[in-house]
């Protein structure tokens, strides 16, 4: 996988996050300006998250009336919905989890694996 997608230390929001809000966005079909803006992302930003969806087989372009149309593929549905998935486990575990130290969360100890 890509650098700039794994590399999340020392970003503000999380990249798969940014790649399910896209994914998201492009459900029913979508045009580039719209999901730049709707995702709050820049344009350089915007074509490197396109690119690289494109590439992995996470959304597909489409050509409608002479626009070209972003929308997820299946294999972007099922992204989207794991990712959802994940994001309510987690948060589930919410309560549970230790106190973050130096920001960073821990996982509820009934989560750990005893040795």
């Amino acid at each position: 996988m890509n650098s700039w997608i794994t590399d999340t230390a020392s970003k503000r929001r999380d990249k798969l996050g940014i790649i399910a809000q896209i994914l998201e966005i492009a459900k029913d079909g979508t045009l580039k300006t719209q999901v730049m803006y709707k995702a709050n992302l820049s344009f350089v930003q915007l074509n490197e998250y396109l690119d690289y969806m494109l590439k992995t087989g996470l959304l597909e372009k489409l050509e409608v009336n002479k626009k070209e149309v972003y929308v997820a593929t299946e294999k972007g549905s099922e992204f989207l919905q794991k990712h959802a998935e994940l994001a309510i486990m987690l948060d589930e575990g919410h309560e549970s989890a230790e106190r973050p130290r130096n920001g960073v969360k821990t996982l509820p100890r009934s989560l750990l694996k005893k040795a």
